[in-house]
Formats: C-alpha cells, structure tokens, sequence
C-alpha cells in the first residue's frame, strides 16, 4: 500500500479541537504552546473552549487548524513512531491545508507556519469590504459545467470556480452580485442544489490579489527547506519539492482554484491507494469517497483514531 497524508483547510474547525490530544499526549502541549508562543496569542485556549465567532474569524481558524494538524503527526512519530519520510510517499492539503502538510514535511518550522497562517487570514479577511463579495457550492455540476456557470455570471464582475471539491461539488467566488447570479444560472442547468455559502470573504479568487501580494512579502522572509516528501500543490494538482517553486505556488494559491478533485486523481496515478486526513474533521475523507471509491480514507483526529491508525501499520 502507498500512502498520502492530507491535511484539512477551513470549515473543519470546531471548538475543543485539540482538547483530547493536549490531555493525552504532552507532545501535543508542546505544539499548541509552540503555536501560542509563536503569535502571542493564547489560542490553544480558544481551540478548547471558544467562543466559536472567534474561532472561526480567518486569521484564528487558519494557524488553529494548522496545529492540530501537527499536533497529530508529532504524535504519531512519539508514540508510534511514525516517521512521514518512512511511511508516505507525498504529502498534500486543502488550501491552508497546504501550509499543514508542508510544516509536517519540514518544509517550514511550525512557528513560522503560524505565523505565515495568521498573516494570511488577515490578509484574506482585508483584502475585500466586508458584504462585497461571497462564495457559494454548486453541488450537481461538474467542474466544466461550473466553470460555464460562473462566466456566464460574471458580467464584468469577478466570478470563478474557487474550489473543485469533488464530482459535483464545486465552489464560486467573487463579487456577490455576480455570485448571486451564478446560483440562479446553476440551478437552470440542472444543479440539484446551489447556496451561498457562510465566509466572510470570497477566497481564492481574483479579488483575493492583495492578499496574494502580503504572502508574497511574508514567504519571502521565511527559510524554507525541501520537504521530506514532495508536495501536491492545489493550483497544479502536481507534486514539487523544490522550496522556491512551493513558495511561488503558495503565492498563486490565494487567487488560484483549488483543485482537490485532480490532485486526488493525480495522487492515485502516483500509485497511492490511501489517503490519511490528519487534523481536525473529516471532510477530506468524505471528499475521497465522492472521487474515487477505490481510494481508501482514513481520518486521524484524536486519541483513539491514533490508536487504531497505529496499531493497523
């Protein structure tokens, strides 16, 4: 069997995440205080008790998630002794998800992944006035046919396909009145549901481009190495392990479509038969089952899923 770890991006955070792994596992203490430390905020202490309104602002959901993330696979290699370069062959993520898999490769350390994160979430969060723009799913199309959708809508506005999920599961963004307009054109070609969906800004799209502009900036003082194992970037759906072409695509990655269906596909070509989601949730595994019912999905969440991740090795 070959394997991929996947890491989740927004949307999968939850107050108490965190909280079984932090009462388990020091190792995982230690990551949480390395994140606190690193942005001089207590955050490991909004992951485990909120408020959720806080938790889910950009700029804390984004390194949140992120520690969680490496929270699992530092103890994965404690207790288990679960070395990523001896046990995966690539390593991927869900749009910040990105910075997850690349800080559990070595790529960068994790305080300034976090770092990197909170710059981002602000950076996003400010990029577009609050009620400007909107994102919404398309579930029922394919990508071809959502792309359509959102060209048609755009009339001189921005709208894009952001997100290609799954088969049928495609996300827009871009200004709210071109969005709006996509969710009525999707449903005349036969979407079985298309909704505006609950952000505050409308990622990965054009109009994301100062936000693009401030990662620019802030990649650019960060040390990166070559990870562990390569990397399957959102915007190329391909994997890269040299740290200049990582930072470049990070860059792209804010206005860029993330194209999760391909990337899986393009993993299985690779020969992965298993993907592992480690960190919070298990959208990324429920998204698995919706590409490709060959491709076996497992999530890796908190103690126990550790445990039996662990001892099926």
């Amino acid at each position: 069997m070959t394997r991929a770890l996947v890491f989740p991006g927004q949307g999968s955070q939850a107050v108490g995440m965190g909280k079984e792994l932090a009462d388990a596992f020091p190792v995982a203490r230690e990551v949480f205080q390395e994140v606190d430390d690193a942005l001089s905020q207590k955050l490991s202490a909004l992951m485990f008790e909120g408020p959720e309104n806080e938790l889910t602002l950009t700029e804390n959901a984004q390194p949140a998630l992120m520690a969680v993330s490496l929270a699992v696979t530092r103890v994965l290699e404690n207790e288990g002794g679960f070395t990523l370069t001896d046990k995966c062959d690539l390593v991927a993520g869900h749009s910040l998800g990105e910075y997850s898999a690349l800080a559990a490769a070595g790529t960068f350390a994790i305080a300034d992944a976090a770092r990197l994160l909170k710059i981002r979430g602000q950076a996003m969060q400010a990029a577009v006035p609050v009620g400007v723009g909107a994102m919404a799913a398309l579930l029922g199309l394919d990508y071809a046919d959502a792309v359509a959708v959102a060209e048609e809508a755009a009339q001189g506005d921005v709208c894009t396909a952001a997100n290609d999920n799954a088969n049928g599961q495609v996300v827009v963004s871009g200004h709210k009145g071109a969005v709006e307009r996509a969710i009525e054109i999707a449903k005349g070609k036969g979407a079985k549901r298309a909704v505006l969906l609950p952000v505050s800004a409308p990622f990965h799209c054009a109009l994301m481009q100062p936000a693009a502009d401030r990662m620019a900036e802030a990649l650019g003082t960060v040390a990166m190495n070559a990870p562990a194992k390569p990397v399957v970037a959102n915007v190329t759906a391909e994997k890269t392990a040299d740290p200049e072409t990582i930072r470049k695509l990070l860059v792209e990655q804010v206005c860029g479509t993330v194209r999760w269906r391909e990337s899986v596909l393009y993993m299985k070509e690779q020969g992965i038969t298993e993907l592992v989601e480690i960190g919070a949730g298990k959208v990324l595994t429920g998204m698995v089952r919706r590409i490709d019912r060959d491709m076996n999905g497992i999530a890796v969440n908190g103690p126990a899923d550790i445990e039996a991740f662990l001892g099926a090795l």
